[in-house]
């Protein structure tokens, strides 16, 4: 039998297990307090004028969900032609929740609640996440991931073109040409297709740059950014002077100041040489057609069937913002028509990358409404693409390098203005501090505290103005990037192996695959190709198939 001070000792335990275990229930229980959505509470959500009655029905959502599968099911097929054109869209910093976020805010803009909304391009029917990292770094830059996703290889942060055997700023070690990569430039180049390569930043940035340059630092842009003792020849002028970058055919952005002397009108940076005198030179010397734009007038007046060959560089530094409505820029729609009607006229095809640069640089400022407007940007020129291209020959991509520490919070009621304080009920969310905060903000940045005391109270702060500091938790003079993955959207030939989780570097080896260019047209790829064609009952079936495209239609349209 237990002695008395037994007993008492089992006793206590029991008594401490039930306490924890009571502790443990209480605490998972206070994570999520609803308590203010409750029936009888300030407001039936539900009862919100902005929530269709048919959403509050069970049979509308299955509806919507069966809907879903037969258009799965029966429209998307995968397409196993080799692929005439490449286009790659990249968003520059679009990470999840910045795609999240301006999708709402399209849908708000045209009238809705938004979350129901869709970009364009969340409608490709195929998808994917790629892991962003570089090989020496957790949380990526623009240049080691476009060194991924246009050279199949990752790379140092804060380099181009490069393999890891060269770090950041090692000017010596990058003359080694054995550390050199090959673009999907390169590739298409070799396979006889026209290339362009279109950008809202400098041409010569980290992203574009990684299509055509091999550089240690992505800072070296032009002669003068280089340190003293740095002879490494910089970012410009390799794509003047440099393969692939001189066979480039069209070249769309900004950063006309790397390619211009000092002194010269707008601002020039160059102390060797003016390059836009150069790019003339070499097009006129070997007899090529060509058109030097500098205003969105000037590429109104290209000539397509006429121009093999087109520089624009519409600013000195990065192109505007889309808000800022500089009438002299075109846009990157209207940029990305132009480069498609001039390399489309290549009977073997093209590639082409198309940057959204600014939604990066806004997130840098916290300026989540530019962001966003540039991410809804980013999409018109994805569709406009989409419509001008055959799709059963044409493979698009669409994806971001990085993502940023840009958050939405809370628990704000259907249809609150994505821009403004988390809501429900008309009335504010507000922390133990009892001041409000916005359903958007991010974790670093510019709009963080920089004095001990109270955080920033958002109260009559006018967060729908283009140029509002959205508010940060650490305070920092530009914002961080996000090291989660980003993901992936395409659509045409071999679209389907761009599906479920990879690394960053797969993206031009899967897209060169469905081409048959650079490392997709050769070795272990190509050797086992026999067994990727259809055979006679699959090609019945596949025929049988196309007698769905109407109905597929029609669902789509619905």
């Amino acid at each position: 039998m237990l002695g008395v001070r037994s007993l008492f000792t089992l006793l206590f335990l029991v008594q401490l297990v039930f306490l924890v275990q009571s502790g443990e229930r209480q605490d998972d229980e206070n994570m999520h307090d609803f308590s203010d959505f409750q029936v009888g509470a300030k407001s039936d959500r539900t009862a919100k004028s902005n929530i269709r009655a048919e959403e509050k029905e069970s049979e509308y959502w299955i509806k919507h969900a069966v809907h879903h599968v037969h258009h799965r099911v029966n429209c998307v097929k995968p397409n196993t032609k080799i692929a005439k054109n490449i286009i790659l869209f990249l968003g520059d910093g679009m990470g999840v929740s910045t795609q999240t976020a301006a999708r709402i805010y399209q849908g708000q803009l045209n009238g809705h609640n938004g979350e129901e909304n869709s970009l364009f391009f969340e409608t490709l029917p195929y998808s994917g996440v790629s892991k962003t990292y570089c090989v020496d770094a957790q949380v990526a830059d623009s240049a080691c991931t476009s060194t991924a996703y246009t050279n199949g290889v990752k790379a140092s942060i804060g380099t181009m073109g490069l393999n890891a055997k060269v770090s950041i700023g090692d000017c010596k070690a990058s003359k080694d040409s054995s550390t050199h990569t090959s673009s999907i430039v390169d590739w298409a180049i070799k396979a006889g297709k026209s290339t362009g390569v279109v950008t809202t930043t400098r041409i010569t940035h980290a992203s574009p740059g990684g299509n055509y340059a091999h550089i240690a630092s992505r800072d070296w842009e032009c002669d003068t950014d280089r340190p003293k003792g740095v002879d490494c020849e910089d970012i410009a002028s390799q794509l003047i002077n440099q393969y692939p970058g001189n066979k480039i055919n069209v070249l769309l952005g900004g950063g006309r100041s790397k390619f211009t002397l000092q002194g010269n009108v707008g601002g020039g940076q160059r102390l060797d040489k003016d390059l836009l005198k150069s790019y003339a030179d070499m097009r006129t010397k070997a007899k090529e057609s060509y058109s030097i734009a500098k205003t969105v007038w000037d590429l109104e007046k290209v000539n397509a069937s006429n121009t093999d060959y087109l520089l624009g560089l519409f600013a000195e530094g990065h192109m505007n913002y889309k808000l800022e409505n500089h009438v002299y820029q075109p846009t990157l729609e209207e940029m990305t028509v132009k480069a498609i009607e001039i390399l489309s006229k290549n009977k073997n095809g093209f590639y082409l990358f198309v940057e959204g640069g600014k939604i990066d640089m806004a997130h840098h400022s916290s300026q989540a409404k530019k962001a966003l407007s540039e991410t809804i940007e980013f999409d018109n020129a994805i569709k406009r693409a989409y419509n001008m291209t055959k799709h059963d020959e044409t493979l698009i991509v669409v994806t971001a390098d990085h993502s940023h520490t840009f958050t939405m919070a809370g628990y704000p009621e259907r249809g609150t203005n994505i821009l403004a304080k988390a809501r429900y009920g008309g009335q504010d969310f507000q922390g133990e501090d009892k001041l409000p905060y916005l359903t958007l903000g991010y974790n670093n940045g510019p709009g963080g505290r920089t004095s001990e005391g109270q955080r920033r109270n958002v109260s009559g702060e006018k967060t729908d103005d283009d140029n509002y500091v959205f508010p940060s938790g650490i305070n920092l003079k530009s914002e961080t990037h996000g090291g989660e993955d980003v993901l992936v959207f395409a659509t045409g030939p071999w679209a389907h192996i761009l599906t479920g989780s990879f690394e960053q570097n797969f993206i031009p080896v899967a897209m060169s695959y469905a081409a048959r260019i650079g490392p997709g047209n050769q070795g272990p790829l190509v050797s086992g190709e026999s067994s990727l064609l259809l055979s006679g009952s699959q090609l019945q079936t596949l025929l049988m198939s196309l007698g769905m495209v109407v109905v597929c239609k029609l669902l789509k349209d619905t």
